[in-house]
This record gives structure tokens, C-alpha cells and sequence, in this order.
């Protein structure tokens, strides 16, 4: 049985919240008492984890391109529309990118990544935050990764735009520390998703031997660390980063 985080009332946006790390955030903050809007842009994929889930609480699907600062003002509008406000923002969306070196990288695919991993986690912001200083309160847990410290070989593009992630966190957190407004990001090992299909068998292997617990890191333990960031409880903290590498990071 899980600890009883309690999110009573406060209304949510996961970003990415379809499946992987998202759907296991959505679920625990659902268990948790909040009211959560799934923003992704696979439409029928996110209705289809709605329909899964609406018997444990109040969730909805939002189709959105997160790419796009249009499209992330749309949709705050809408959710704003329907659920009132934005209490919690979890920017989780992102992708893996080819596993090569950086002088292979095709420059693309770096634009790619960066665009997913970091220009939505700006735009999400950018979008949420005059509410939440309007209502001066908010919580804003942003997903990097441990390549963001540390760096991973063969997938320069993914650690620099996490590097990215905890950098923005830093600087939002600094903005928002004289408001009722907390952001922090978690730093997670990797854990077995659908990211995975992008990768090469190689670059999982790696990963796992840096990993001194010796296994991956499961969504749910990364979704109970997001959960006490994304709560009230969290009310001096602002601008840090939570490990959660399994011992590989010790910062």
C-alpha cells in the first residue's frame, strides 16, 4: 500500500500523460484526490487511458501539440475552460533520438529533440504560470533525467536537453520563489517505457550497468516522488533537482 499524498481539490495537467511515466503520474495523483488533465498529442491513445481510468477519478483528454506555443495556449484555455483553473503542471513529454555519436548526429534529429524535450517544457510554462501567480499558488514538477547530470554517451541531443530541463527549473524557481509557486524537477534512471523502443539494445545495456541497485527505476516510484513535489507539502523547496537514479547520481 502506498503513502497518502493528499492532492485534495487541486486540479492538474501531466503533460504527456497517455502513457509511461505520464499515465503512472495521472494515476497516482487520481488516487490522490486531484482533478487531472492528460494533455498529449496522441489523441486516441490518451481517450483510451481516460476510458481506463475515469473510475478513479476525475481525468480528461486534451489533444494538444506541445511543440507548438499556439496549440499549449489553446489548450490551457480549454482545460481553464473546463476545470477552472491549473493548480499543478507535470511537463513529462519526451523522447529518446537516435543513439549515435555527436559528430553522426544528424542535425534534425537534434532539433527534434530538443523541440519535444525542452522548447515544451518552456512553452508549458510560459502558459501556466501568470495563472499561478494570479492565484499565488502552483506547483511545476518538470521531468529531466540523470543523462542531464551526468551526460550519456551516443545520445547527446537527449542529455543536453535535460541538462536544459534542470537549468530552466533553477531559473523558474528563482523567478517564483517570493509567490506560493514551487518548481522542481526529478531526475529518474531509466525506466521501462516506450521510450525504449527508440533505443539500441547497446545504449539500454549501458544504462542499466551505471545503475548501483542494479535494476531500472519503475513508474510508480518515479510518480511518488512527483506526487510529493506536485503537493502542498512542498512549500520551501523551489529550484532543486530530486534524484532518483537509483545511486547512480549521489548530487
Amino acid at each position: 500500500m502506498t503513502n497518502k499524498i493528499s492532492l485534495d481539490g487541486r486540479v492538474a495537467v501531466v503533460t504527456g500523460g497517455a502513457q509511461g511515466i505520464g499515465r503512472a503520474v495521472v494515476e497516482r495523483f487520481l488516487d490522490s484526490g486531484a482533478t487531472v488533465a492528460i494533455w498529449d498529442h496522441d489523441k486516441a491513445l490518451a481517450d483510451k487511458t481516460v476510458g481506463e481510468l475515469k473510475g478513479r477519478g476525475s481525468v480528461q483528454a486534451f489533444a494538444v501539440d506541445l511543440t507548438k506555443l499556439a496549440e499549449v495556449e489553446r489548450a490551457y484555455a480549454e482545460t481553464v475552460k473546463a476545470l477552472k483553473r491549473v493548480d499543478i503542471l507535470v511537463n513529462n513529454a519526451g523522447i529518446a533520438g537516435p543513439n549515435v555519436k555527436t559528430w553522426e548526429y544528424d542535425p534534425k534529429a537534434w532539433a527534434q529533440v530538443m523541440s519535444v524535450n525542452l522548447d515544451t517544457q518552456f512553452f508549458c510554462c510560459r502558459t501556466v504560470v501568470p495563472g499561478m501567480i494570479a492565484q499565488n499558488y502552483g506547483r511545476i514538477v518538470n521531468v529531466a533525467s540523470i543523462a542531464g547530470k551526468e551526460g550519456n554517451p551516443n545520445a547527446p541531443a537527449y542529455a543536453a536537453s535535460k541538462a536544459a530541463v534542470i537549468a530552466l527549473t533553477k531559473s523558474l524557481g528563482k523567478e517564483l520563489a517570493t509567490y506560493d509557486i514551487a518548481v522542481n524537477c526529478v531526475t529518474p534512471a531509466a525506466a521501462k517505457t516506450a521510450i525504449f523502443d527508440q533505443m539500441t539494445q547497446s545504449h539500454i545495456d549501458f544504462m542499466l550497468s551505471k545503475i548501483p541497485r542494479g535494476r531500472f527505476v519503475t513508474v510508480q516510484e518515479v510518480a511518488a516522488l512527483i506526487a510529493f513535489c506536485a503537493s502542498q507539502d512542498c512549500s520551501f523547496t523551489t529550484g532543486a533537482v530530486f534524484d532518483i537514479s537509483g545511486g547512480r547520481a549521489t548530487y
